[in-house]
């Protein structure tokens, strides 16, 4: 719906906001868009990308940010927490009265479906990062290697939440432009933000969508009826 009628010769200057989803759909996502627009596609993150926000932006051939978010799947935490699991029982059985209690809440296949997801996800970032963002440059292979695995790295960063900045971005190898550099589209971007942030703050919307010709997709969630 939203890059129906657009001229596509132009390419896409893609805002993103958005607190990740699943694997398979960026995948299909990206896979669309870069037939669409040549893969001529520019993330634009005001505030946060995370998850597969991060995934969609690094399969871009640029990334224009102010103070964003970007970080990896939280599989990472789950699997770092069952290694730690099997080392303390290792280390004092008695300690696995503890740990069941935790662990039991995983549904079988769960730990399987982590380990999938996190290298379905680096996999996917590596390739893009190898065929987009660093097309055409010597030893592309070796530094979408290099950014994935950071992005990537639990150790380093700890928590889904932890924001990476912009400084941060570009000593990973990140292809990133500050959204302040140019006064005139920070405050466009910054208003198409606020308006979409303002609607999804005030209204039942969750999903939004839309081009600048207006041209939108809304999800609402569902209002129970009031009680009588």
């Amino acid at each position: 719906m939203a890059v129906h009628k657009l001229d596509k010769k132009k390419g896409l200057d893609l805002i993103l906001y958005t607190p990740g989803g699943d694997v398979g759909a960026t995948q299909s996502i990206v896979n669309y868009l870069h037939k669409i627009f040549k893969k001529d596609i520019r993330a634009i993150i005001p505030q946060i990308a995370m998850s597969a926000g991060t995934m969609i932006a690094c399969s871009c051939r640029s990334i224009l940010m102010a103070d964003p978010h970007l970080r990896g799947v939280p599989a990472y935490g789950v699997i770092e927490e069952f290694k730690r699991a099997y080392r303390e029982i290792k280390k004092d059985p008695n300690k696995i009265v503890l740990w069941s209690t935790i662990i039991n809440q995983y549904k079988p296949t769960f730990l399987g479906q982590c380990e999938n997801a996190i290298k379905w996800s680096n996999d996917f970032v590596k390739e893009q990062l190898e065929n987009v963002m660093f097309a055409g440059e010597t030893n592309a292979n070796k530094k979408a290697k290099t950014v994935a695995n950071k992005l990537a790295d639990y150790k380093l960063n700890r928590r889904h939440e932890r924001h990476i900045h912009l400084e941060e971005c570009r000593d990973i190898g990140l292809k990133v432009e500050r959204i302040e550099g140019d006064s005139v589209l920070q405050d466009l971007v910054l208003t198409v933000h606020h308006c979409f942030m303002h609607s999804l703050m005030n209204t039942p919307a969750f999903k939004m969508i839309e081009n600048h010709n207006g041209v939108a997709f809304v999800k609402l969630q569902a209002i129970p009826p009031p009680h009588r």
